[in-house]
């Protein structure tokens, strides 16, 4: 059986980086990434503040089934991150992959809809750096770390903090989702 991985995206704002070279580091593992968003058709990725690439949507949120996947990736980007947390069907994603026990990856400032859904108390995670009063707020330990995978409850976390911090983040999130 294929083993999909899940990559969460709001419409625009997404970091390209931190979509394309986990995508493709799911790829070459031999997992099938599937580009989930809060709605069918193209989302606009940036580099940084810069408009980049448009990406086809395989399956918006409303209708995505998180038993389908294996694990999720939250890529980052500002507007992505700030998007993405104030979409129900988001949260409720995240929840249930998380309830599942399945591996979420988050990375710069994804860890946003983590906060939103209330998965981020007694955990410990990095995040970009403007972020560590938010994950304080709700329960979990900031770091300063390239990667920092959590595992000490139902459901493992691997965090990172900004795109530099790739190939740690990558090499971490496949082996928690059992590929490479």
């Amino acid at each position: 059986m294929d083993k999909r991985i899940a990559f969460l995206v709001a419409s625009e704002g997404i970091e390209q980086a931190e979509l394309t070279d986990p995508w493709a580091a799911v790829e070459e593992a031999g997992g099938v990434p599937r580009l989930l968003s809060t709605k069918l058709g193209t989302v606009r990725a940036y580099n940084h503040l810069d408009p980049a690439d448009e990406f086809t949507v395989d399956v918006a949120l409303s209708d995505a089934n998180p038993a389908d996947y294996a694990g999720v990736v939250l890529p980052g980007g500002v507007a992505n991150a700030d998007e993405l947390r104030m979409d129900e069907d988001a949260v409720r994603f995240v929840q249930a992959i998380a309830a599942a026990g399945k591996p979420i990856a988050a990375i710069c400032h994804a860890p946003w809809l983590l906060v939103e859904a209330d998965l981020v108390n007694g955990r410990v995670l990095t995040s970009f750096p403007s972020l560590a009063t938010d994950i304080r707020n709700a329960g979990g330990e900031w770091v300063d770390r390239e990667v920092q995978v959590c595992d000490h409850r139902e459901w493992r976390l691997v965090t990172s903090r900004t795109p530099k911090d790739l190939p740690a983040f990558n090499q971490a999130a496949l082996k928690e989702f059992g590929l490479g």
